[in-house]
């Protein structure tokens, strides 16, 4: 009986042993949970404002002022008002040639040397062209200024607007300009007017916007105005010869300086 007991304590003793021992294999250990690593911050690069262009205020057109060139002798092209003669007739741009050149020269003339000189002038013109009948600018340039009177500051410009006028004036250049006469509104010319016409710009009056003229198409013409927009739109460049027909219109000038 005691062996019995014996036996069932020992059983006994072994089956919670083992018990033990299975509940310790199995047991679920918590798993061990690393930190979670903190993310690498990332780098906020600011964007950069675009880099402004700079922007260019408008050029403002300088306001024109008055200009006026001083010491210009004056004589008409028909100085004592022979108009049938045909030199004095066509002589506008020998007289305008004569009054800016002299003027550069420092020189004068009288009404009767001036009507010598343009006889003179043309009769040069006839003797080595075969006529002194109008004149382009670039053959008034080339034949009386650097031809006759071997005058070498001198140029033909295109002309585009006034102000190109007024700048040459501030610059010191007598402008002379060919033109057609019957635009020019002067009451003093025979109407309707020449057609084919040369006048000498010495000045700019920026109260009245008139440009001042020696104008030898009238024995009135010694500083006569002319309104400057009636004056550029007559401004008219005409071909060599014996009336010949303009196909061409452009304005042209020619500056004479000392």
């Amino acid at each position: 009986m005691k062996r019995l007991l014996f036996v069932v304590i020992l059983i006994t003793a072994f089956v919670c042993v083992k018990q033990i021992l299975v509940n310790t294999d199995t047991q679920v250990t918590d798993p061990v949970v690393s930190p979670a690593a903190s993310p690498t911050p990332k780098l906020l690069v600011t964007p950069k404002s675009p880099t402004a262009t700079p922007t260019r205020k408008p050029t403002a057109t300088p306001t024109p002022k008055s200009v006026y060139i001083d010491g210009l002798s004056f004589s008409a092209q028909a100085p004592f008002g022979d108009w049938k003669d045909p030199i004095q007739q066509d002589g506008c741009e020998e007289a305008s040639v004569l009054t800016a050149v002299y003027w550069a020269q420092g020189k004068s003339f009288t009404k009767a040397e001036a009507l010598e000189l343009i006889k003179k002038i043309s009769a040069y013109e006839i003797e080595k062209y075969g006529s002194s009948r109008d004149t382009s600018a670039e053959d008034t340039e080339n034949r009386l200024i650097r031809g006759y009177f071997n005058y070498a500051n001198s140029q033909v410009k295109i002309v585009n607007n006034i102000n190109d006028i007024i700048t040459w004036l501030h610059s010191g250049n007598l402008v002379i300009v060919p033109a057609n006469g019957q635009k020019m509104n002067n009451p003093n010319f025979t109407a309707p007017g020449p057609d084919r016409h040369m006048v000498v710009i010495r000045g700019y009056d920026v109260a009245r916007d008139e440009f001042i003229t020696n104008d030898v198409g009238t024995r009135q013409g010694e500083n006569y105005h002319y309104p400057s927009s009636i004056l550029f739109s007559a401004i008219r460049d005409y071909p060599t010869g014996d009336h010949l027909p303009i196909e061409n219109v452009s304005k042209k000038a020619i500056l004479v300086w000392k």
